[in-house]
């Protein structure tokens, strides 16, 4: 196997296809839409991602480093968060025009 320590995804497309595969072969060999592992160059499709590392035998994280590991929004507990004051609480300014 060529070692790489970066791979992008003309890396990734060129030891493809030094393997004698094709991006569209391989997602149908995973029961994949024909397109999802051309997509997943410029898309996130983990199922795709993991098809192209299992054939290249490399890490999936080491493929796309930037969208690995799977980050979660950061969602503060609610006793973090102020009471926001309902605008019908506020007291009104009641001028007379």
């Amino acid at each position: 196997m060529t070692q790489h320590r970066d791979w992008d995804w003309h890396s990734i497309k060129a030891e493809l296809h030094r393997r004698g595969m094709t991006l569209t072969k391989l997602a149908e060999l995973n029961g994949l839409d024909p397109s999802a592992c051309r997509q997943a160059g410029s898309r996130v499709n983990r199922k795709a991602e993991a098809a192209i590392a299992d054939f290249l035998g490399v890490a999936v994280a080491k493929l796309f480093p930037d969208r690995y590991p799977i980050r979660t929004s950061k969602i503060l507990s609610s006793k973090y968060d102020k009471p926001n004051a309902s605008l019908k609480s506020r007291p009104q300014n009641n001028r007379a025009a």
